[in-house]
C-alpha cells in the first residue's frame, strides 16, 4: 500500500505535506491517462494514529487593539503640506501611465494634474485645510474635510483621520483618491468617496466609472481602525477600494521597498469595487470587521501574500463574485472565526496554488454557490467549520492533493456535503506557466458531520486516496437514506461496513496492478 502522505505539523496548526508531486502541468498524451479515471480501488483499514491531530493553535490576537494602533502614531515631528505636478512621482506612476488616465485627471482637474503630498513628519485633516486652498481641500462644515486633489502620504510621513474627523471626503468629480508611501491612520471615523453633485458617497454605477480608492504601497504601514469607509474603487489596476500591494514590478525592483503591511481592524467596509485587496503584501491583519454589500469581492488577498490573519470577520451581500478569498500563492495564512453568508458566489476561496493555511470555526452559510471551495491548492487544513445551506457543494476540492478536513459541519447544502474531483484546464483561458495545476486530489475527512445535503454527503472523482474516520452521517435527504457518488458510491458498503458498524478508519486506495486487485 502507498500512501505518499506523512506530515509536519506547523505553527499555528498548518499542515505541511510530504507528498511527492508531478510535474506543475502536464500536457498531450500524458495529460490524457492522467485524465481516465482509475477504475479499481481497494477499500482497507487505515492506522488511526496518523490521522491525529492536535487542535490547531491560533496566534495571539490580544494586541491587535485601537489603543495599540495609538501607540503606533508618532507626532513628535510635525510634517508639511505641498502642492505637486503629478507627472514624475513614483507613488502616482500606476495612475498616469499612458495617455488614457492622464487624460482622466487633465480632464477632472481641467489643467496639467497636480496632487497634495503630506511629507516630513505628523500631519492632520485640519493642518491640510490650513495649508491649501478651498478648491484644492477644504473644511465643508465642522469635522467634514473634502480632498479635492489626488493625496499621497510621502516615504517618512505620516497622515491621521482621527475622530475630530467627522467625515474625510474624496471628491469624485474632480479625481481625488487617497496614496498612502508612508504611514496612515485611519481611526475612530468615515472616510468617503464623495459625489459632490448628488452630495451622497459615490454609489456604485458600472465598473469603468471613476471612484475614488486608497492604495497603500510598498514599504507603508495602513492602520484603519473603528471606521467607516465606504464607496471606493473601480474597474482599474491597484485601484480597486482598499488596497495594500507592493508597487508594480519594474518599480519595485528599482524602489527595493519591503512588504507594505497594515491592520484593518474593527471597521465597516462597504459599497466598495473590492472590499479589501492586496499584492505581495506580509503579516496584514484584518480583524472583527464587517465587509457589505461590495461589488466583486469581500476580501480578497492575492499574489504571494503571506502570514495573514482574516478573523471574526462578517463578509455578506458580495454582488459578484465570493465572500472571501484568497488566490495565487497566498501561503501561511489564517482564515479563522469569520461568518460569511448570501454572497453571489463561494463563501470562502482558496485559489490557484495558495498553501499551507488554516481555515477554522467559520461560519459559511446561504451562499448562492459553494460554502468553502479549494482549487488547485493543495497542502491546506480545513478544521471545525459550519458549512450551511449553500446553495452547490458544501465543501468543494478541485486539482488539490493533501486537503484535511477535520470536525467540520457540512448540512443542508444543495449538492454535496464534501465535493472532490479533477478538472483539466488547459483549454481555458487560464495562463498555466503562471498557475499551474495537477488533476490530482486527495482527501482526508476526520470527524465532523455531514447532513441533509442534497445529492449525497460525500462525493470523490478519481482520487489519489481517501481517508475517513468518525464521519458522523445524518438526516440523509433521499428516502432511500445514505448515498455515495463517484468512486465511494462504488464501495458504499464496504465503507460503511468499517466506519460506521466497526468504528474503523478507512482508506480507499486505487489498485496499481492486477495482482493487488486479486489480493
Amino acid at each position: 500500500m502507498k500512501r505518499g502522505m506523512g506530515t509536519t505539523l506547523l505553527a499555528g496548526g498548518v499542515i505541511l505535506g510530504a507528498l511527492q508531486f508531478a510535474s506543475p502541468w502536464v500536457q498531450g498524451e500524458e495529460l490524457t491517462q492522467q485524465l481516465k479515471p482509475i477504475k479499481n480501488y481497494k477499500v482497507l483499514t487505515a492506522p488511526v494514529e496518523q490521522l491525529h491531530l492536535d487542535t490547531p493553535k491560533l496566534p495571539d490576537m490580544t494586541g491587535y487593539t485601537a489603543e495599540a494602533v495609538e501607540a503606533k502614531i508618532d507626532r513628535s515631528t510635525r510634517g508639511h503640506v505641498v502642492v505637486r505636478r503629478m507627472l514624475q512621482q513614483d507613488a502616482l506612476k500606476d495612475f498616469i501611465g499612458g495617455n488614457e488616465r492622464l487624460r482622466e485627471w487633465v480632464r477632472r482637474q481641467q489643467g496639467m494634474p497636480q496632487a497634495i503630498f503630506v511629507e516630513g513628519g505628523y500631519v492632520t485633516p485640519e493642518d491640510l485645510a490650513k495649508a491649501l486652498p478651498d478648491s484644492q481641500f477644504s473644511e465643508t462644515e465642522p469635522g467634514v474635510y473634502l480632498a479635492r486633489l489626488p493625496l499621497v502620504v510621502a516615504q517618512g510621513a505620516s497622515l491621521q483621520i482621527g475622530k475630530e474627523t467627522r467625515d474625510f471626503r474624496l471628491s469624485q468629480e474632480r479625481g481625488a483618491f487617497l496614496v498612502n508611501d508612508g504611514k496612515l491612520f485611519v481611526t475612530g471615523t468615515q472616510l468617503t468617496a464623495w459625489n459632490e453633485k448628488n452630495k451622497s458617497p459615490a454609489w456604485f454605477q458600472k465598473p469603468e466609472e471613476f471612484r475614488p480608492f486608497l492604495v497603500s504601497w510598498g514599504g507603508s504601514e495602513l492602520y484603519i481602525v473603528g471606521s467607516k469607509v465606504t464607496s471606493l474603487g473601480y474597474d482599474n489596476s491597484k485601484s480597486y477600494g482598499v488596497s495594500i500591494t507592493q508597487y508594480t514590478p519594474g518599480q519595485a525592483k528599482r524602489l527595493k521597498r519591503a512588504a507594505p503591511t497594515g491592520w484593518l481592524l474593527d471597521s465597516e467596509f462597504i459599497d466598495h469595487w473590492y472590499g479589501f485587496y492586496c499584492f505581495e503584501a506580509e503579516n496584514v491583519v484584518i480583524k472583527g470587521n464587517t465587509y457589505r454589500d461590495n461589488i466583486v469581492y469581500g476580501i480578497d488577498p492575492h499574489d504571494r501574500s503571506k502570514r495573514l490573519l482574516i478573523a471574526h470577520n462578517t463578509v455578506f451581500g458580495t454582488k459578484k463574485k465570493h465572500g472571501i478569498i484568497i488566490s495565487r500563492e497566498v501561503d501561511d495564512s489564517w482564515i479563522v472565526h469569520n461568518k460569511t453568508y448570501d454572497n453571489k458566489l463561494s463563501g470562502i476561496v482558496i485559489d490557484r496554488n495558495s498553501v499551507n493555511n488554516l481555515v477554522a470555526w467559520n461560519e459559511v452559510y446561504q451562499n448562492h454557490s459553494d460554502g468553502i471551495t479549494l482549487y488547485e491548492s493543495s497542502n491546506n487544513l480545513l478544521w471545525g467549520n459550519k458549512i450551511l445551506s449553500n446553495q452547490r457543494h458544501g465543501i468543494r476540492v478541485r486539482n488539490s492533493v493533501n486537503i484535511r478536513l477535520y470536525e467540520n459541519l457540512s448540512a443542508a447544502n444543495g449538492l454535496t456535503g464534501v465535493y472532490g474531483h479533477i478538472k483539466d484546464l488547459s483549454n481555458t483561458d487560464r495562463n498555466v506557466k503562471l498557475d499551474p495545476f495537477d488533476t490530482k486530489v486527495s482527501l482526508i475527512v476526520v470527524g465532523g458531520k455531514l447532513a441533509g445535503n442534497g445529492s449525497s454527503p460525500l462525493s470523490i472523482d478519481s482520487p489519489l486516496s481517501v481517508e475517513l474516520y468518525r464521519v458522523e452521517l445524518l438526516a440523509p435527504s433521499k428516502s432511500t437514506g445514505i448515498s455515495f457518488a463517484g468512486v465511494l458510491g462504488e464501495k458504499q458498503d464496504e465503507i460503511l461496513d468499517l466506519m460506521v458498524r466497526r468504528k474503523k478508519a478507512v482508506l480507499i486506495d486505487p489498485v496499481e496492478s492486477q495482482a493487488e486487485l486479486q489480493d
